[in-house]
């Protein structure tokens, strides 16, 4: 029982600092009335991988481990087109830097039969997996897509794109996290959608909320 609040609430913490990046990134946005790529967002998703890559590991959750180990050199990479990513500490980065090829290693061991328990998981059926995989995929595809845009503009940038891969991968997992009974997934997910749907209204029109709110209240 002990084992399980806790496997919970690095899960919880992981998703509260996916959910901070993305608060953030909106009120930045919606002040400058553009979609922004600020550097807090890449660092709070760094760190919310690292925790959410531990909670697939406890969870023993292929779709879930697969998602955070695609995505997470695509931070790093976009720290460095941010040039923040060196004026972390230097032990910072190294621990930032091994983790996924940790978990690989762990994942590859045969001590406990690791790769074989997660992906022969008796609480999650096939289908469920490929499905839960596919929409963490779709997920991921956004950071791809947006790493490639970002790479070609020369800097850290988040196109519509971007929002729209999100929203549709965003729906996958939710569906999801709620036939999985994840509290943790479904919290996350939820609280992204209206942001993606928002980052996706700002970079189509370029309205912010708080300037259509300010207008109202000049007489």
């Amino acid at each position: 029982m002990e084992n399980s609040i806790f496997t919970f609430l690095v899960g919880t913490i992981a998703q509260l600092l996916f959910s901070a990046r993305l608060i953030i990134q909106w009120f930045k946005s919606e002040k400058a009335g553009k979609v922004l790529s600020p550097i807090i967002f890449w660092q709070l998703s760094l760190l919310a991988a690292f925790m959410l890559l531990i909670y697939g590991i406890m969870r023993k959750d292929f779709a879930i481990m697969l998602g955070q180990i695609v995505v997470y050199f695509i931070y790093i990479r976009n720290l460095q087109l941010k040039n923040a990513w060196k004026s972390l500490p230097k032990l910072i980065r190294i621990i930032a830097a091994l983790a996924p090829f940790a978990a690989g290693i762990w994942l590859l061991s045969d001590v406990s039969n690791n790769l074989y328990d997660i992906l022969y998981n008796k609480e999650i059926p096939l289908a469920l997996m490929i499905w839960g995989s596919a929409g963490q995929i779709i997920f991921t595809l956004r950071f791809l897509y947006q790493w490639y845009y970002s790479e070609h503009q020369g800097d850290s940038v988040l196109p519509n794109g971007f929002w729209v891969i999100s929203l549709v991968g965003s729906v996958m997992i939710l569906s999801y996290a709620i036939t999985r009974k994840d509290p943790v997934l479904f919290a996350g997910q939820a609280c992204g959608a209206f942001v993606y749907a928002r980052n996706l209204m700002l970079g189509l029109n370029g309205k912010s909320l708080f300037s259509a709110l300010l207008k109202r209240k000049k007489p």
